[in-house]
């Protein structure tokens, strides 16, 4: 019996130890940090459970409660923790109380304006926000009173900490078409609270209302929101959930595909426009434009879902967009020496044209997946940070076409080997050289394993040279059947004549577009390929249907003037899975060996462009196998 408790006394004393030294995700686990030991067994540090080493950005959700949790604060507080994987900590200040449920509002309670001015000084003596976004507004008093806060906040003079960035949702027509704010609240709404917005999101119904007319057609729609710009914000964004044959309170029964002035034309699509000084605000290069460059206005365009599971969409974008940006700005934020994580470059180019890319993809991710739960429309649901090409939407050049002709196939050339291909679309090869003289063309194309080159220029940009020079190295090229790139110099490629491919950056693509060079490319039946370097840059290459699309710098690299930070490990991932898995991935910048192209590969990666790979090598011949093996 003695033997007995002790041996039971023995393994309770074992059990314990073994629990204080074993990395828990609790408490307990700060309390092992601190202790020591004779024995063997570890300790473990705060270092261990990988605490962050930025808080998370404080976001503020300014708005009305849904009791059925589909929309309101309820919809806000899910998308801003979910988008954000815990980057960003809701708050929330409630402007009206509802009773409803999934078939509708019972009724409504609006609490004393004064315990909402309660509510945000309180909030913002602990918790300043880093972004705040405003939904529903139902009276002139409330409109006026978070104006009054909102000026506050943007004085410069007065506060000495960034003023947060403002989305505003103008909460105005329900889903059945009626006006859940009067004329007077309205009034107050665009006189006092949009001056300090950053972004206001009306859908189509707001729009007119804020407009006092119909918005039929994209022509509308970009005119309404260069009016609704002038009302204050600096940026608007019209989401195209309805057809603007739609009128409030029902569908349109005409076919949206056959309808040349629908602006869905089968899809959904959102207009954005931001102002001038809003627009300079990330731009890479100040006085070169880009097709994702918000002044221009930009049309995003992703599917349409026929499905009325869609409660709480308006309220879930416009909180997503907040809590996209603040995660960009807190990446901007940190000057740590070790940046948190490997996704350093699309987080820290996130601003509000990348933000509403990323939002539009969360909010269709969450359409996809609505359920119905009560015995009305199911709400949004929330998915996470997207990863998946089915959601992330494209920039349309033309908002009134239903498609973009592709320019020519390409695939990678892990596909091509697969045994269960049966694309006729062309291989791209495992590696992409890019060099700056035809010395090192004709060096390159009798070296074994090349079937790509690119040319790019530096010491010149006189066109009958650079003519030249092409033509000098497509005859190269053709004696060895290797394909010729060209970067940039898109026209002299073309009058050359037998080039395979064009790359271009995105300001050249933007000016190539603006002068009708896309339709040129495509007539010469070329190749084309595009760089990215962000959220927005991606959707833009996306929506031209290129034949490949590049991502970098991956790695810090000195052989170009890079304006992005390095993109990490992490941001070569989510490129591989927000692009369709048919356009080839190829990663450029840092890539110095083969060692790294073989974890860029492993990365998603099928194609790695590379200089001083090649350039600066001992032995090219053994460094072009050596990369080629790592990209297998």
């Amino acid at each position: 019996m003695m033997m007995s408790i002790v041996l039971h006394y023995y393994l309770l004393i074992s059990f314990a130890i073994l629990y204080f030294t074993t990395e828990v995700p609790s408490v307990f686990a700060f309390a092992a940090s601190s202790t020591s030991t004779t024995t063997t067994t570890t300790t473990t540090t705060t270092s261990d459970i990988n605490m962050p080493t930025i808080k998370p950005s404080i976001i503020y959700t300014i708005a009305g409660s849904d009791s059925g949790g589909g929309a309101g604060i309820q919809a806000d507080l899910k998308a801003i923790h979910s988008i954000s994987n815990g980057k960003c900590h809701g708050c929330s200040a409630i402007t009206c109380l509802t009773s409803q449920n999934s078939c509708g509002v019972t009724s409504i309670h609006a609490p004393p304006i004064d315990f909402l001015r309660e509510q945000l000084s309180t909030l913002e003596s602990d918790l300043y926000p880093n972004a705040v976004k405003i939904g529903m507004l139902g009276t002139k008093d409330l409109a006026e009173e978070v104006g009054s806060w909102l000026a506050k906040l943007k004085d410069t003079n007065n506060n000495d900490k960034k003023a947060p960035m403002i989305v505003v949702d103008p909460v105005m027509i329900s889903t059945s078409g009626t006006k859940l704010i009067d004329d007077t609240a309205k009034a107050a709404m665009i006189e006092k609270v949009f001056p300090y917005a950053d972004l206001v999101t009306p859908n189509k119904f707001e729009a007119e209302e804020l407009l006092g007319r119909k918005l039929t057609s994209p022509e509308d729609v970009e005119i309404g929101a260069r009016e609704i710009l002038a009302m204050g914000p600096q940026a608007v964004l019209i989401k195209g959930g309805h057809s603007l044959l739609e009128e409030q309170g029902k569908s349109s029964t005409a076919p949206l595909s056959d309808d040349a002035d629908n602006v869905s034309v089968g899809c959904a699509q959102d207009y954005l426009l931001l102002s001038n000084s809003m627009s300079e605000e990330g731009k890479p290069v100040k006085d070169q434009p880009r097709l994702c460059d918000g002044s221009r206005g930009v049309w995003l365009r992703s599917d349409r879902y026929d499905t009325i599971h869609t409660h709480g969409t308006g309220c879930t974008l416009s909180s997503s967009i907040a809590a996209a940006w603040a995660m960009g700005q807190r990446e901007r934020d940190d000057t740590s020496i070790n940046k948190s994580g490997e996704q350093i470059g699309a987080l820290s180019s996130m601003y509000l044209v990348d933000a509403c890319c990323i939002a539009k993809a969360y909010v269709n991710a969450g359409i996809a997946r609505g359920v119905q739960l009560g015995k009305g429309p199911g709400p949004v649901v929330h998915t996470g940070f997207p990863n998946s090409y089915k959601r992330f939407p494209t920039i349309a050049l033309d908002a009134n076409s239903a498609s973009t002709p592709v320019f020519l196939p390409m695939q990678s050339y892990h596909n091509s080997k697969s045994s269960d291909s049966s694309s006729s679309a062309v291989p791209l090869g495992r590696i992409l050289p890019i060099v700056d003289t035809v010395e090192w063309i004709e060096q390159l194309v009798s070296t074994d394993g090349i079937t790509d080159v690119q040319l790019r220029f530096k010491d010149t940009t006189d066109y009958a040279t650079i003519l030249n020079r092409i033509q000098q190295a497509q005859t190269l090229c053709k004696a060895k059947g290797v394909r010729l790139w060209i970067n940039d110099y898109w026209k002299a490629a073309i009058e050359a004549g037998e080039c395979f491919g064009i790359h271009l950056g995105q300001e050249d693509m933007a000016k190539c577009a603006q002068d009708g060079g896309l339709e040129l490319i495509r007539s010469a039946g070329l190749a084309f390929g595009v760089s990215t370097h962000s959220y927005s840059e991606l959707a833009a290459a996306m929506g031209v249907r290129p034949s490949y699309i590049s991502l970098g710098p991956v790695f810090a690299t000195t052989s170009k003037d890079v304006k992005f930070d390095p993109q990490g490990l992490e941001t070569v991932r989510q490129w591989r899975s927000l692009m369709p898995p048919e356009i080839p991935l190829i990663a450029i910048g840092g890539i110095g060996d083969s060692n790294v192209a073989r974890i860029v590969r492993e990365a998603g990666a099928e194609c790695v462009a590379v200089i001083g790979a090649v350039t600066k090598a001992d032995d090219v011949a053994k460094a072009v196998n050596n990369l080629n093996d790592a990209m297998n």
